[in-house]
């Protein structure tokens, strides 16, 4: 069991442990809320139709499984590394090590791909940030003020992100609550024919990736007030949350856009027909603040596998260690900033993004199985959560999970493996002093 302190040698700098319960739940939220909320309306509505509305419900019920694991399993640590910690205490360091690494790859695609989607974004309504000096100066300029935040200290990378998640709460408020008003369900236009199966499968990646993040939450459990209790309680509430946000936005898209599977920008389109173009522009500017929002939490819980894996051994001493003043694994945070601008301003981050879906689903899996071992390692652990069913819940995970891995396309598979098969070199060269 671990213990309630993270420090190491008692004359080395410690984590600070300064994020309470309330600024964990705006932090999941934060993490799970991204620009794909403003996208999947269409999606969804173009494979599935008016059963979308129902497809969301279903989603967020089948995703609370996997959240329910990391529930439980959060419930037993308070150190920082999330599936890593998880696979790599039920199953020893070679597997952990492989879904940290997983993780931390898929933490660097995600900070430069993000980076170069709040550019394209910002090209709605700056045109000049298509390209040249001034896209390199948002991805640039966005990475170095969020490492900056998280290098600074937890607290202010916590606040920002609860600040970015309730920026990016508010413009949908508006679209949910003025476009309530105007909803006809007389409009939806149902998909002719049976849906082929091949849709059912990409609508089922697609509505249950829309909420991924949420297993980057343990990563930085060491910093958090109470890990083992707030966790668990951030990631239900969240789970809940999101789940009736993206009912009631897929519900007043539909009932408001005609068409709403062929629009581009479905959410800002809607919002233009029931509230007029400066709803539209609402709409736009939320965008932008959500990809910025969800790249915040990306530089905050990336760094925290990577410092994990670096106190375990992996990678050189230095990115363990821990700054005297702001007591954050500053090295890790900037090698991660450094490392996604490199790929972001290269565009060599396309290939490595493929990563992300097999990686998440690995992760999914891991952890799922992890919780079967944890459960009676740990069953009288006091104050754990307990699931009910006992293994039924983390069973039922591992089988969701591996139905979404044999939806996924071949170069994702392929990529995952070559990864992984690159992580297995690199584990050999463990230090181990």
């Amino acid at each position: 069991m671990a213990g309630i302190d993270t420090a190491g040698p008692n004359d080395a700098p410690t984590l600070r442990r300064a994020v309470g319960r309330w600024q964990l739940f705006g932090l999941a939220i934060n993490d799970v809320i991204g620009s794909g909320i403003y996208l999947l309306p269409a999606a969804a509505a173009l494979l599935l139709g008016p059963a979308s509305l129902w497809a969301v419900l279903l989603a967020g019920a089948a995703v609370a499984l996997l959240v329910l694991c990391y529930a439980q399993a959060s419930s037993y640590f308070d150190q920082p590394g999330g599936g890593y910690l998880y696979a790599r205490e039920a199953f020893g360091p070679f597997l952990g090590f492989q879904v940290g690494w997983m993780l931390f790859l898929t933490r660097i695609a995600s900070a430069a791909a993000l980076s170069n989607g709040l550019a394209e974004a910002v090209t709605h309504f700056w045109p000049g940030a298509a390209g040249g000096a001034v896209r390199i100066a948002i991805v640039v300029g966005s990475l170095a003020f969020l490492v900056g935040v998280n290098i600074v200290g937890v607290r202010a990378a916590a606040r920002t992100g609860v600040f970015l998640a309730i920026a990016k709460l508010l413009p949908l408020a508006m679209f949910i609550g003025i476009g309530a008003m105007y909803v006809d369900m007389s409009i939806m236009a149902p998909v002719p024919g049976p849906i082929p199966v091949r849709d059912l499968g990409e609508a089922a990646l697609l509505l249950l990736f829309a909420y991924a993040g949420f297993e980057n939450l343990p990563a930085a459990a060491g910093e958090y007030r109470n890990p083992r209790r707030d966790v668990p309680f951030a990631l239900l509430a969240m789970i809940t949350t999101v789940t009736l946000i993206y009912f009631a936005v897929q519900w007043v898209a539909l009932g408001t856009l005609p068409g709403l599977g062929q629009s581009q920008t479905p959410l800002a389109d809607a919002a233009a027909l029931f509230g007029g173009g400066w709803l539209a522009l609402v709409l736009t500017v939320g965008a932008t603040v959500s990809i910025l929002g969800t790249n915040s939490n990306t530089i905050m819980m990336g760094p925290r596998y990577l410092h994990a894996l670096a106190m375990d051994g992996f990678g050189p001493r230095w990115l363990a260690r821990i700054h005297p003043r702001f007591r954050t694994p500053a090295a890790a945070v900037l090698t991660l900033g450094v490392l996604s601008l490199l790929l972001a301003l290269t565009g060599s981050f396309v290939q490595l993004a493929l990563l992300s879906v097999v990686a998440r689903l690995l992760t999914y899996i891991g952890t799922a199985v992890s919780v079967l071992v944890l459960q009676r390692r740990h069953r009288d652990a006091p104050g754990a959560m307990r699931l009910p069913g006992g293994p039924l819940i983390p069973v039922l995970a591992v089988l969701l999970s591996l139905g979404l891995l044999s939806s996924a396309r071949v170069e994702n598979l392929l990529a995952g493996l070559l990864a992984l098969l690159v992580g297995a070199l690199v584990y050999r060269f463990r230090r181990t002093g």
